[in-house]
């Protein structure tokens, strides 16, 4: 058997069954849209639960128990994460598309004028700010937790983590609020529908960065990073810059800008 230091991985299951899952997943959220039962939406967000642990846990034992994160195999995945990234840009690119195509140059239909006439946005200066300055703070304590684990200080890097996800779960708990309290809807005109989906999948990503960076905190607490072997925490904290980012954009344009 000639050696070489590429990870063939190995036959799984887990690709079908997450497939399975985001199928049963979309099937069921529609069907409740609706006014169905609940039972598919909930098999589908079982299945898809169930699928990420005992995904996380084969990777997590190829990389730290077997060793098949070589220093060739950890370069592709610090280029597959940056090429992940680079796609949520142009994803969050086309929701920016939408929205100056209608703003910059409102139609009759909108009142020729943005936001469109019937429609009072959401003060800028209110929950949308305290929303940027948690976030931001996010993006240092993160940095925090990224330098202490360079530096061996795992105490440290514990208790940054521990912010960080709080201030994530904050976050998603403050835009539920306003989600709650906001006058218009997703129905109100392009206004509703560009600002909720653009807003509302920043919200997901943040969720999914807050479980990203919760995994990495269990991960740190079992002892699965070293000072140099830890790209499954940098690739977490990229993501979690990269919403940090597109916040400020979202609340530049669509919040502030969006609301003159």
């Amino acid at each position: 058997m000639v050696r070489q230091p590429f990870h063939l991985v190995e036959f799984s299951p887990w690709p079908i069954t997450g497939s399975l899952g985001a199928f049963s997943l979309t099937v069921g959220l529609t069907a409740w849209f609706h006014g169905y039962s609940m039972v598919c939406m909930t098999l589908g967000l079982v299945i898809i639960l169930l699928t990420m642990v005992q995904w996380w846990r084969d990777v997590v034992r190829e990389g730290v128990f077997l060793g098949h994160h070589t220093s060739y195999v950890s370069k592709g995945l610090r280029w597959g994460m940056i090429l992940f990234i680079a796609s949520e840009v142009l994803f969050f690119l086309a929701f920016f598309w939408a929205f100056f195509h209608s703003s910059l140059a409102p139609t009759p239909e909108l009142g020729c004028s943005w936001p469109p006439t019937g429609i009072t946005p959401i003060n800028p200066f209110s929950v949308p700010l305290l929303n940027t300055a948690v976030l931001l703070a996010s993006g240092v304590t993160v940095t925090w937790a990224h330098h202490s684990l360079i530096d061996g200080h795992r105490h440290q890097t514990i208790q940054a983590l521990i912010l960080t996800v709080s201030l994530g779960m904050y976050f998603s708990f403050l835009q539920a609020m306003e989600y709650i309290e906001a006058s218009f809807t997703i129905a109100d005109s392009v206004y509703g529908a560009t600002f909720f989906v653009a807003t509302g999948f920043h919200g997901l990503h943040v969720l999914i960065g807050s479980t990203f960076l919760a995994v990495c905190l269990m991960r740190v607490i079992f002892h699965h990073f070293s000072t140099t072997h830890h790209f499954g925490f940098e690739a977490a904290a990229w993501y979690w810059h990269f919403v940090d980012v597109v916040w400020i954009f979202l609340y530049l344009c669509i919040y502030w800008w969006g609301s003159l």
